[in-house]
């Protein structure tokens, strides 16, 4: 079922942001974290080791543990930055929040983006998306995202539930700002811009300890 009403222009954001990156299909959510962990929940990681950077974003190894799986860290850097994407490995999930580029897509993955917050590539008040060839994985999603229904009103589909979800959506407004922004990304004459990665200090989280962290290994 296509998406109606305000979810229109959703939909109309995630063919813009597959035009530009060469995903066959995208699904906009509220962040790139719930888009990692839907990621992952997906793909399944119950009870399995993803190992990433010691050097990233502290949301990343919680959303892991939520997925159920158990956190573990590549070695730090010692100039403690982290530079465009990088895989959960070894899962096919790459965490791109510092990666937003044209046809920047790997097949085969689950490429999971941010726009949250003022040092990202398209800057929006909050937003994420997944990035994937993977038709089942699309739907799914899709779904996922918003509570396990369709993208319509609860009062129509109350009782075509198929699965469990959770609430993460992207709002329509943002969306809609996010649509007007992608012009930035191309020239006058419509010609798509390369975007170089973008780099970023981040703190060793193998240091911390976090008891969270620590139960999970």
């Amino acid at each position: 079922m296509a998406a109606k009403g305000a979810h229109k222009v959703t939909a109309d954001f995630e063919k813009a942001l597959a035009e530009y990156t060469g995903a066959p299909y995208v699904v906009c959510v509220d962040n790139c974290s719930n888009a990692l962990f839907l990621a992952l929940m997906h793909y399944g990681i119950k009870n399995k080791a993803i190992y990433i950077p010691a050097n990233t974003y502290p949301s990343v190894p919680c959303e892991i543990v939520h997925a159920g799986g158990k956190v573990d860290f590549f070695a730090p850097r010692k100039d403690g930055l982290l530079r465009g994407a990088y895989q959960l490995w070894p899962t096919p999930v790459y965490d791109s929040a510092l990666r937003f580029t044209w046809q920047m897509y790997k097949p085969n993955t689950y490429m999971c983006v941010s726009f949250t917050g003022a040092r990202k590539i398209l800057k929006l008040e909050k937003g994420g998306a997944i990035l994937t060839d993977d038709r089942v994985a699309y739907e799914w999603f899709k779904r996922a995202r918003f509570s396990g229904r369709r993208e319509c009103s609860y009062h129509e589909d109350v009782f075509n539930f198929e699965t469990s979800g959770w609430n993460f959506w992207m709002m329509p407004s943002i969306a809609a700002r996010g649509l007007m922004m992608m012009e930035q990304l191309y020239d006058f004459n419509g010609t798509p811009l390369d975007v170089p990665d973008l780099e970023l200090p981040y703190p060793d989280l193998s240091r911390a300890e976090h008891t969270m962290w620590r139960a999970a290994k």
